[in-house]
């Protein structure tokens, strides 16, 4: 332990001590149980190797001030893995399990837990995949939970710094009534190509344009796209687009700041008039946009001065940040202390 450089932690994996796994089986989830081992043993004609049958989730546990370890918003989570097991029919997981077992995972290696003010944190990586062995294209008869842990540093290198995004209009993250709702493998495979590009041109991620009519924003690369406006947090509305654990924070925090909140669909021409955007999600909470170039319309759209983040996403940055380690108050019974 005394070789981890915590204000240095890359967003990568880092071996810890244990992961914790239940498996559905006869129609029941077995008790979580811990395990040792970094592999998983898969038949070869398993659903999620052939047909996509995986679902994942991402939340973060971080050691306070207090040395208390908090996880944010793990109810959530497990509500949005649901969702996800619905949109490809596999077995839901009980909240409960759910719970029990990313709590285990914390408490088993919790000395990997960065330490307070360090700047990273503990992210936590449920895993659900289909394990029976078929060839036909139906739903798994069983499946695999598992509960991972890695400590981090930020998702973009820049960390809360401006950073540019780049418009493609010809790739699509999802399809309109297809699984951008949902947080699955596919999803994240069909964007590593223009991810890809995208990073060797320079910018840190896609900004998406609706998939139909390449009119509207969509998703910022892996986060979820926001603006401010006249007092305003603005958010795209949209039926490809993953619902963001720390969005729904945000928009929440800006209410309670006395900011107006809109989701609503937002116009590509639009983006010329706000004052602040920005991507957010769990990995970087907030990576505000320093500017956003759509090439192909020789247009650039730029959002910060002197290289700063705008005043508003460095308040709301802060403000989560804060309360996902203890120093402000948790009204919203977001946080779960680790016991």
């Amino acid at each position: 332990m005394g070789t981890i450089d915590w204000t240095n932690l890359s967003f990568g994996y880092l071996k810890t001590d244990f992961n914790v796994r239940s498996y559905f089986k006869d129609g029941k989830w077995s008790t979580p149980t811990e395990s040792s081992s970094e592999t998983i043993e898969l038949h070869m004609a398993a659903t999620c190797l052939h047909y996509g049958q995986e679902a994942f989730e991402g939340l973060k546990a971080f050691r306070g001030k207090d040395g208390k370890i908090r996880i944010f918003r793990m109810r959530e989570n497990s509500l949005r893995m649901q969702s996800s097991c619905r949109g490809i029919m596999m077995q839901e997981l009980p909240n409960e399990v759910f719970e029990e077992s990313v709590i285990k995972a914390v408490k088993l290696n919790e000395r990997f837990v960065p330490p307070y003010e360090s700047g990273a944190a503990l992210y936590i990586r449920p895993l659900l995949i289909g394990i029976s062995p078929q060839v036909g294209v139906k739903p798994s008869a069983e499946y695999l939970f598992v509960v991972f842990v890695t400590p981090v540093g930020p998702y973009f290198k820049e960390g809360f710094k401006p950073t540019p995004l780049v418009i493609f209009r010809s790739f699509d993250r999802a399809a309109p009534l297809g699984t951008g709702t949902y947080k699955i493998g596919g999803n994240y495979a069909a964007s590593l190509v223009a991810g890809h590009k995208a990073h060797e041109m320079g910018y840190s991620a896609v900004l998406y344009l609706d998939p139909k009519e390449k009119k509207f924003i969509d998703e910022g690369g892996p986060a979820n796209f926001f603006a401010i406006k006249n007092n305003t947090y603005i958010t795209p509305e949209s039926t490809s687009i993953l619902p963001s654990i720390t969005n729904n924070s945000l928009m929440q925090l800006a209410e309670d700041l006395g900011m107006k909140v809109e989701r609503r669909p937002i116009p590509e021409n639009e983006l010329g008039s706000f004052e602040e955007a920005g991507i957010c999600g769990t990995a970087a909470v907030i990576s505000p946009v320093e500017r956003i170039d759509d090439l192909e319309e020789n247009k650039s759209y730029s959002f910060v001065k002197n290289e700063q983040a705008g005043p508003i996403s460095t308040l709301l940055y802060n403000k989560l940040r804060a309360i996902q380690y203890g120093d402000e108050p948790d009204t919203h019974n977001w946080v779960t202390i680790v016991e």
